[in-house]
């Protein structure tokens, strides 16, 4: 009997052991599937972090082509403003006999107005300081004053932006 009490104790050891080691491999398990779960939603939320990143560039650049999509059509016709600029101001100079009619005035003026409606707005230049950012100089001339040197004496050709970036620079002349 003695003996059999013995060997009960030994498969209760055993069985102990087992049970032990059985629920180290559980744990092991458990452990292991866990990291990985971690794993799992970690690359989870920076996919989808990347993903809103991603809608979000696409719909700036999409905002910022739309702003600037007719900059291209806006340039080329920005030569025929400069045309309807130099025949008015050639009309309006007392020295010539050259007049333009009302009606050609008033294409002048729903042509501006209907380009300043989808951006497009003229750089006003002559008397300010010059700025290279803003300003392409062609010449400079003797200032006919002590208060215009460095400034833009007589604005050549109209530099424009469109919604507020620049699209032509304006050609100017500076008193020095």
């Amino acid at each position: 009997m003695a003996e059999s009490k013995k060997d009960d104790e030994k498969e209760t050891k055993t069985k102990s052991k087992s049970k032990k080691s059985s629920n180290k491999k559980v744990d092991e398990q458990i452990e292991e599937l866990e990291l990985q779960l971690a794993e799992a939603r970690d690359k989870h939320l920076r996919l989808f972090a990347e993903f809103e990143n991603f809608k979000k560039r696409n719909t700036r650049e999409r905002f910022e082509l739309m702003k600037t999509a007719a900059q291209e059509t806006m340039t080329t016709i920005l030569p025929v403003l400069d045309d309807f600029d130099r025949a008015k101001k050639a009309a309006e100079d007392k020295n010539t006999s050259e007049q333009l009619s009302e009606g050609i005035l008033m294409v002048y003026n729903k042509l501006y107005t209907i380009l300043g409606n989808k951006g497009l707005t003229p750089m006003e230049s002559t008397g300010k300081e010059f700025d290279p950012e803003l300003h392409e100089a062609i010449t400079e001339i003797p200032s006919p004053s002590e208060d215009m040197k460095g400034k833009v004496v007589d604005t050549v050709e109209n530099g424009y932006y469109l919604n507020d970036k620049i699209i032509r620079f304006a050609k100017v002349v500076v008193g020095k």
